[in-house]
């Protein structure tokens, strides 16, 4: 089983960046593509992008052009890099296997778009 711990969420405004991490500890991490998800408040939460082992990248319409997920194997790190941020990018994002049995979800981050 993979533990997973999300961290480097904050308040930033219109405009701004921010680079979300997650790290995967208790099993291998270099052979599962993982994801990045987000829910905002009284939504479901979404995938918004996800990584393939390979290193492949997809990314939802709303993120594409913005968002850059990329992965460190050797340090079991995931990364989510967000610039031009909108106030809609406001969520908790969680980090996550993106299809098949889901690992057991982290305590999330916390994004605050906001001026």
């Amino acid at each position: 089983q993979v533990q997973l711990v999300e961290s480097g969420g904050g308040l930033v405004q219109p405009g701004g960046s921010l680079r979300l991490s997650c790290a995967a500890s208790g099993s291998v991490f270099s052979v599962y593509h993982m994801g990045w998800y987000r829910q905002a408040p009284g939504r479901s939460r979404e995938l918004v992008a996800s990584i393939r082992t390979s290193g492949g990248a997809d990314y939802a319409d709303a993120v594409k052009g913005r968002f850059t997920i990329s992965r460190d194997n050797a340090k079991n790190m995931l990364y989510l890099q967000m610039n031009s941020l909108k106030p809609d990018d406001t969520a908790v994002y969680y980090c996550n296997r993106p299809h098949g049995t889901l690992f057991s979800w982290g305590q999330g981050t916390q994004v605050t778009v906001s001026s």
